[in-house]
């Protein structure tokens, strides 16, 4: 036994070194590198020769991490399988609904191509799945399914939201649908699920709509059920920690489980019920039991175990401190799930902890209520300016309101709701009892419910300007570290407090040059997006598309309340005009452009051949349609324009054909800086005659990259490769974002990196190849 009490004792002297090399091997399996992988394996046969055991542990820690990371990124969808029929059968582990569209995640446990003679798709795991008119599906039920998927992407524009990002995080492997033909096949029930069950009694009672919404939430876990409005508040406020499955949560079960058993402990053995080993051990199961029943999800399991290491610190019985504590719950958590390392929520979570050690370590204990509400108030003072700065990395955005709601919403939360919701719960056999602490739980709910609209009317979301989040964010993190560190003079404090806050307010954002212009082809799918901008002037040249489940690409890019002094619909079809609705909703426009007898549902000025304006030194002019315009098409008509900045100019041709092509020629001079190319790449624009005359120095397709056309066509890019154009394809590079007219002329830069540029002309500029020529597309 004393061995293996020595390991216990020496628990808290390993969690350092095991938690550094959890982190290893997150970072051995992102960067992916076979050189790397083999030095490791030398590496952990020169420790086995030496009997270096720890050593071996730490390394084999390392390899662990790094295959299962590289196990999710080989096992994504081959290419060759986009958009090909494959039959899957797997386990539902979410299902949510909108209207007649079903979002499905499936685990799977069988996956076949139709058609034998393509990939196989057996290293599949995980994939997100869309469902139209889906027969009632549910968590834990076994389905077959023929199903189109294509490998993980998602939109790259600069500061916005990173789908593709959230993929990998959340370790799904292909996103699709399913197709309705052949009907989808349930193989298997779901089976008694507590979770479940619950979730049922819980409909089956007469609670207000929000009260059942955040009674799942909180109580449950049940994160889906809130909808979009509650979580508009809960962001707005800066309280959407309370309703996740937190640390909050599953320490405040422990606690009260801890706290029953030591009295009832008492009760049973009073001389010695301080040494009983039993009520932490039960403590410990009941927040396992809590994290299972809330469904496990990675939220829930990291509170699991930080609160089981807590628990241990706490218990005095040769347990670590509170810093190895800290590092030895990060070591587990990432050891349980290496894709959490993506999560923002591990570290906002791991950095409120470790600023709460360093604040309490060493100060003596809160003593009666007065002391308990003095010390939940400083902790949440001092915790307000870092999770601000950690929110402002992690979202782009910052509550001013979270400070103090928190301080009313943190309380009302873990003192009073959670416990009454769980009470409920307890008492679910005894319905007068449990219907009494739901009616009171969902008076607490409109209570805080309204605090927090009041709150948030009068202290709305901010959204900063890019360039200020990162001296913002380090600003308000320093402040909260003057506070929080020991020994400092409050005089100290203060000024540097002071100085800290000048200087976001004083950082000034960098301007274009008078005469330099902007251009910005975002990365909206398929469709169109371009953003010009010169020193005192912003404008749109189409909005992206809008799908059929109602998202518009464009809601995504920027904040709500931007300015823009024109906005130019090339036409009205959805892949341009698509986004018309969110700029209304959430923007301004001065000017509106479109070509004669385009319904775009906004109050127009004609974007005719002849119109033209000038800004900041950069000349605008609108070369095609005619006035006449009737008896083109909506594409023909499409609203083409030419920007000159200095000696570079800009061609946007929309979606406008190879014969209104040869109509406005004679009006450009050629060759050009930069071409957007007409109707995405298709093959009905572009002719030889307009790409010979033009020649661009940059050639720049707009489309998906796995979208159903083909776009860009194979024969449009061999036009542009034979007059030497650099291909941009926003599918592949993300937004292209390019400077036209005084010295950053030269600066072309893609969001998306790509490998394959590295060694091309100017360092950037490889040929793009089409992905007509993909077996998948054709």
């Amino acid at each position: 036994m004393a061995p293996i009490r020595d390991d216990v004792m020496r628990c808290g002297g390993i969690a350092i070194p095991l938690a550094l090399a959890t982190l290893g091997g997150v970072l051995t399996g992102h960067l992916a590198s076979a050189a790397l992988l083999q030095g490791l394996g030398l590496w952990l046969l020169v420790l086995l020769a030496a009997r270096q055991w720890f050593g071996m542990l730490l390394t084999l820690v390392v390899l662990s991490l790094a295959g299962q990371l590289l196990m999710v990124r080989g096992g994504e969808l081959a290419e060759g399988l986009t958009r090909q029929d494959l039959v899957l059968e797997g386990r539902l582990v979410a299902v949510s609904r909108e209207a007649r569209l079903s979002r499905l995640r499936l685990e799977i446990e069988a996956c076949r191509p139709l058609d034998a003679g393509l990939p196989s798709c057996e290293r599949l795991k995980r994939v997100r799945l869309s469902a139209f008119e889906a027969p009632d599906m549910a968590v834990g039920e076994r389905w077959r399914l023929m199903v189109r998927l294509r490998p993980p992407t998602g939109f790259a524009n600069p500061h916005a939201f990173d789908y593709r990002a959230w993929l990998w995080r959340e370790g799904i492997q292909a996103t699709g649908y399913v197709r309705r033909d052949p009907a989808p096949e349930r193989l298997a029930t779901s089976g008694v699920r507590l979770r479940q069950a619950a979730l049922e009694h819980l409909a089956s009672h007469d609670l207000e709509a929000r009260s059942a919404r955040w009674l799942a939430a909180l109580t449950l876990g049940a994160s889906e059920r809130l909808t979009r409005e509650d979580w508009d508040l809960l962001n707005a406020s800066g309280t959407t920690h309370l309703m996740v499955i937190s640390g909050l949560h599953v320490g405040l079960v422990a606690t009260c489980m801890l706290g029953l058993c030591r009295g009832l402990a008492r009760c049973v053995t009073p001389g010695v019920w301080r040494l009983a080993v039993w009520p932490w051990w039960l403590a410990g199961a009941a927040a396992v039991g809590y994290a299972w029943l809330a469904g496990l999800e990675p939220p829930a399991l990291r509170a699991m175990v930080m609160t089981l290491v807590g628990l241990w610190v706490a218990s005095g019985r040769h347990a670590p401190g509170p810093w190895q504590a800290w590092w030895l719950a990060l070591a587990m958590v990432l050891l349980l799930d290496p894709l959490s390392a993506w999560r923002p929520g591990l570290w906002l979570s791991f950095v409120a902890v470790a600023l709460l050690i360093l604040v309490w370590q060493g100060r003596p204990r809160p003593r009666g209520v007065r002391g308990w509400v003095l010390a939940l108030v400083r902790s949440q003072l001092l915790l307000a300016p870092l999770m601000a700065a950690a929110g402002l990395l992690a979202f782009s955005r910052v509550a001013p309101a979270a400070p103090l709601v928190n301080l009313i919403a943190v309380p009302l939360v873990s003192s009073l709701m959670v416990p009454l919701g769980l009470l409920g719960w307890l008492l679910a056999w005894l319905s007068p009892l449990s219907d009494l602490c739901w009616w009171l739980f969902g008076g607490l709910v409109t209570v805080l419910a309204a605090v927090l609209e009041v709150t948030v009317a009068w202290l709305p979301l901010r959204v900063p300007a890019p360039d200020r989040l990162l001296p913002l964010a380090l600003a308000l993190g320093a402040i909260s570290l003057l506070w929080a560190l020991p020994g400092l003079e409050r005089r100290l404090r203060l000024a540097g407090s002071v100085l800290l806050v000048l200087i976001p307010l004083l950082a000034t954002s960098p301007t274009l040059m008078p005469g330099v212009l902007r251009v910005r082809v975002h990365d909206v799918g398929q469709g169109q997006l371009v953003e010009l901008r010169t020193a005192g002037y912003r404008a749109l040249v189409d909005t992206g598309p809008r799908f059929g489940s109602g998202f518009m690409p464009l809601a995504s890019l920027w904040g709500p309340g931007q300015r823009f002094d024109d906005v130019i619909v090339s036409h009205a079809d959805l892949d341009h005009a698509g986004g018309v609705p969110a700029l209304l909703a959430a923007h301004r426009v001065d000017r509106w452009l479109a070509p004669p007898g385009a319904p775009v549902a906004v109050p127009i000025q004609h974007c005719v051949a002849g119109l033209a304006w000038r800004r900041d030194g950069v000349e605008f002019r609108a070369l095609w349609p005619p006035v006449q315009a009737g008896p083109l098409t909506s594409n023909d008509r499409s609203c083409v324009l030419e920007v000159r900045a200095g000696s570079h100019r800009l061609v946007v041709t929309g979606d406008a054909g190879r014969q209104v092509e040869r109509a406005f020629l004679e009006r450009i001079d050629g060759p050009v800086t930069v071409l957007v190319v007409g109707h995405h790449g298709s093959h009905t624009s572009s002719g030889v005659q307009l790409v010979r005359r033009l020649a661009p120095r940059h050639a720049i397709f707009s489309a998906a990259r796995y979208n159903p056309f083909g776009h860009p066509a194979e024969r449009v890019v061999r036009r542009f490769r034979e007059v030497g154009s650099c291909l941009w394809f926003t599918g592949r590079d993300g937004a292209v974002t390019l400077y036209l007219g005084g010295p950053a002329s030269s600066r072309v830069r893609a969001e998306r990196t790509a490998p394959w540029r590295a060694g091309g002309v100017e360092g950037g500029c490889l040929a793009l190849e089409s992905p007509a020529t993909d077996r998948a597309i054709r």
